[in-house]
């Protein structure tokens, strides 16, 4: 893993040099983008992108955990979670080999 982490910034910046959009236009391309995305999966809606992949909300039920420090029993409260399930596509270019005669991770 290279540890890097690509900002909302670099997005915007991306779509505006994709796109040719203003730089502002682009940030709020990206923004209406982003907000969508949230509000649908605040309505319970799942969002699918093709050729990369689909984010949901997971109900979790309650459940005992443990204290990892003091082995005592702790009650989960019930929540919700959000799950990413990338596609075959997106699958396939992650684990693409970078260079000859070297396997893949995983």
């Amino acid at each position: 893993m290279s540890g890097k982490t690509v900002t909302r910034a670099q997005l915007g910046e991306a779509v505006y040099q994709e796109v040719g959009l203003s730089r502002n236009e682009s940030a709020e391309l990206l923004e209406s983008v982003l907000a969508e995305m949230s509000s649908a999966l605040a309505r319970g809606e799942t969002v699918k992108i093709s050729s990369f992949g689909s984010f949901s909300v997971r109900k979790k039920g309650q459940r005992i955990g443990r204290n990892p420090k003091t082995g005592e029993e702790v009650p989960i409260l019930p929540r919700k979670v959000l799950v990413f399930r990338p596609s075959q596509v997106l699958k396939s270019r992650i684990n693409e080999r970078k260079s000859p005669g070297v396997p893949p991770q995983g």
